[in-house]
């Protein structure tokens, strides 16, 4: 055992860092299976409890070849002894957790039917059953038994250690030494070590002390600790002990000191040590005192008493809590409405703030009592949160300011340490205001945490807690108690964690320096809370005449801001009922009325029909009556045909390009109502509007004919026949439905076909073709015939070489 245990002396030598990755791996497995255990929580523990839960899925994964040792407990969930055993093993589960690299806890519930191989290959046959596996087991190891003996956790501890000192090879890799030191091996200690400090703790044989302290420090750096037995008299009588147990710190410059601690025990060797001087925890950074003055944070540091409770941080949770908190719930309805309506309640009887604070509370609860619907919108509560009412002297400050709750990083504390104290704070002034529920805050509090707390798996752990002892809370001190225990479990559970502010470290509050008469030991030399003396300590703690007001905005700065605020809030929505109001009148005027444009339309050709048809109808009257009308000469262009051609948009490769339609009409009956007026107009105008080269070309007069003077050139005409004019209205109809336009070069009129060839060329089944699209489709013609010919000729010709390079020899 002396040759094993030298090897393990420190856990800075060659042996240590071979098992360094084994060790590693082993605990990421362990700290897996406590924070997300691999089946329901059916059985009497939880991840919570700190306690590996075994599974057929990852026991031979924690149990064989593991870097640490595990004890086991193999329960029944049934069995009554098992249950009145569990909150013993949560216990020691928690008193030993620093332990964990070198011995570990775990727990297998055999009433599973999924579990009962594997409790059937181990042997169990009672319940409950423990068994230590020693580090590195093999697969087919079935444990060593816990004999009888006491099931307490000062008695259970004491048995892990001596099942660790008897321990075979391979030794844990991160366990230290637990045998007795001598003069000779401390004398030679630093030579062989680079530890700042070395720990000596002098005890008699049957003492446990020593290993104790030993193993909590397992986790921490730059500091070692070794057993001395009253019997090495040699060194003891090198530092004077007298006092048995007694802890001396040795330093490199060979220089001792006497450790003073309220009470020699192991408790408070334990906390003393872990608080020297450079003592760190493994892996995390030294903390710089430094980086604190120069505002590493986000705001700047801002100095406090650690003993104190400041107004500032209580402030800032309502703050982060009410705003930041419920704002990520849109809609709050059931259970969560429940949740928050008793929240805001607990808040307005027993916040003990400032009186405009306070007011705001009050007022807001009153509004949420008044609420009959179902379901709530944040939006709603964010503007009874703001007073938009404008109740009198009324606020809640915006924005943070932690003070005590500040932490050295961004990311440390804050609003976390600001809810536990917020909690604490109104635990403490329920029992002041004699309140008559006692559950009332916690019921409250766990409710908001199960419903609204954005750590979900914190959430998760504190659920369990409640569920697990919070129906024992029957007075208002007993209600301060329980939530004081329940936060020194949770800082248990965190202590090494990332999360862990390494300038403010999780340990049992209050801390023996706090509060002394809080701490006491038992005969057996266990560390033990008195109780009143705790009670006293939260009373004046957390009272409303003990909380500081340092870093608080002014109320009367806070109220001329919050209306400053409510101001700028009332222009800015009427602003935007403003924009409102001229984007939809500006939509209102850029849509019409639906069929306004369909109306309009029908009722200009209804007026423009029955006109063209009179002007027709005039017009075969006079020729009836002698062929004369007052109309003007036809070489006279119409004012209103002009204009209106100006208007017509130019056509695109001779098609016109049509407006889209609302919808699909049946053609025949679009032609006979929209296109019949102007169809019988242009005709009409075609009739006496000729083309000056058309005037100069002589033709053969008609039988029956008589020529006229024009009434102002003197020319004559050739009168029409009406066959020739229902011709061109004809024509006139099909052009103007295929949308073919001509503008005359000149004056821009609507040209009328005067030569037969170019209607030929320029209608060809029904469209209508301008000069430009006959040219290119004679020019790409032209090419396509040159392309093809060019292929054939460079074919040919490569195709006759070919021919003559096979005919030669």
């Amino acid at each position: 055992m002396a040759r094993r245990c030298c090897r393990a002396t420190s856990r800075f030598t060659g042996e240590i860092y071979t098992h360094f990755r084994e060790s590693f791996i082993s605990t990421i497995v362990i700290f897996v299976c406590l924070t997300f255990p691999f089946t329901t929580e059916a059985g009497l523990y939880t991840a919570s409890d700190q306690i590996v839960i075994l599974t057929p899925d990852n026991v031979d994964s924690v149990l064989v070849n593991s870097t640490a040792a595990l004890v086991v407990e193999f329960y029944a969930s049934w069995c009554g002894h098992c249950i009145a055993f569990s909150p013993e093993w949560k216990r020691l589960a928690r008193d030993i957790k620093e332990w964990k690299p070198a011995v570990d806890l775990a727990a297998i519930d055999c009433a599973n039917e999924d579990n009962g191989p594997i409790c059937s290959r181990f042997g169990v046959k009672g319940y409950p059953t423990l068994k230590f596996f020693h580090a590195y087991s093999k697969p087919d190891s079935k444990g060593q038994g816990f004999r009888e003996g006491p099931r307490d956790v000062r008695g259970l501890r004491h048995k892990i250690i001596e099942k660790m000192e008897t321990h075979e090879e391979p030794w844990p890799p991160a366990c230290p030494p637990l045998e007795t030191a001598s003069k000779a091996e401390i004398d030679n200690f630093f030579e062989t070590n680079s530890v700042e400090h070395l720990a000596l703790i002098f005890e008699t044989s049957n003492s446990y002390v020593g290993r104790e302290v030993t193993l909590d420090l397992l986790q921490y750096e730059n500091i070692a600790v070794r057993r001395v037995l009253r019997t090495e008299e040699a060194l003891v009588a090198k530092l004077g002990v007298t006092d048995f147990p007694s802890c001396y710190l040795y330093y490199p410059s060979r220089n001792f000191t006497r450790l003073h601690v309220q009470n020699e025990a192991r408790t408070f060797y334990t906390y003393a040590l872990q608080r020297l001087p450079g003592v760190l925890r493994a892996g995390n950074s030294p903390p710089v005192t430094s980086d604190l003055l120069k505002n590493t944070t986000e705001d700047q540091w801002r100095p406090f008493n650690r003993s104190r409770v400041y107004m500032a941080d209580l402030e800032s949770t309502l703050h982060y809590s009410l705003r930041l908190e419920l704002a990520a719930h849109p809609v709050i309805k059931g259970e969560a409405l429940s949740a928050l309506q008793r929240y805001i309640s607990v808040l307005a009887k027993y916040f003990p703030g400032r009186p405009v604070v306070r007011n705001l509370l009050k007022s807001v609860d009153t509004w949420l009592k008044g609420q009959n619907d179902t379901e709530l919108s944040y939006s709603s509560l964010r503007d009874a949160l703001d007073n938009i009412a404008e109740v009198p002297d009324a606020a809640l400050p915006e924005g943070v300011r932690w003070v005590g709750c500040q932490g050295s990083m961004p990311h440390f504390r804050r609003y976390p340490c600001g809810m536990w104290t917020l909690f604490h704070v109104l635990t403490v002034q329920a029992e002041e205001a004699a309140g008559k529920d006692p559950q009332e805050v916690l019921q409250a509090m766990r409710s908001y945490v199960h419903s609204f707390f954005g750590c979900r798996a914190c959430a998760t752990h504190f659920e369990n807690m409640a569920k697990d002892s919070m129906s024992h809370v029957g007075t208002l001190s007993t209600a301060m108690l329980w939530l004081w225990s329940r936060h020194n479990h949770v800082n248990n559970r965190l202590a090494g964690a990332l999360s862990e502010d390494p300038h403010f470290p999780k340990i049992q509050w209050p801390s023996p320096e706090l509060c002394p008469s809080c701490h006491g030991v038992k005969k057996s030399g266990e560390h033990t809370w008195n109780q009143e003396e705790l009670l006293t300590f939260l009373r004046s703690h957390f009272s409303s005449e003990h909380l500081l007001s340092d870093y608080l905005e002014k109320e009367a700065q806070l109220l001329s801001r919050q209306k400053e605020s409510l101001v700028a809030r009332q222009q800015e929505n009427e602003q935007e009922t403003k924009r409102g109001a001229e984007r939809r009148a500006r939509a209102a005027l850029a849509e019409p009325p639906p069929g306004q444009e369909e109306e309009e339309e029908d009722e200009e050709e209804a007026q423009e029909e029955p006109a063209a048809e009179e002007e027709v109808d005039q017009r075969a009257r006079g020729e009836q009556q002698g062929g004369k009308t007052s109309e003007p000469p036809t070489w006279v262009k119409p004012e209103a045909d002009v204009s209106r051609q100006s208007q017509r948009r130019p056509s695109i490769v001779g098609l016109k390009l049509r407006p889209p339609q609302e919808e699909i009409v049946d053609l025949d009956s679009f032609v006979n109502q929209h296109y019949k007026a102007k169809a019988l107009r242009a005709a009409a105008a075609g009739f006496s509007r000729v083309k000056r080269r058309t005037l100069q070309r002589q033709e053969e007069p008609q039988p029956g004919a008589g020529l006229e003077k024009g009434p102002g050139l003197g020319l004559g005409v050739q009168p029409v026949e009406p066959e020739d004019l229902l011709g061109q209205r004809k024509t006139l109809q099909k052009r103007i439905l295929t949308g073919q336009y001509t503008g005359s070069e000149e004056e821009g009129a609507l040209e009328m076909y005067p030569h037969p060839n170019k209607r030929r060329w320029m209608s060809f089944l029904s469209v209508g073709f301008s000069r430009l699209d006959i040219s290119l489709c004679v020019l790409l013609y032209i090419l396509s015939s040159m392309c093809l010919l060019a292929m054939y000729l460079f074919f040919k010709n490569r195709l006759r070489l070919r021919r003559a390079k096979v005919a030669l020899p």
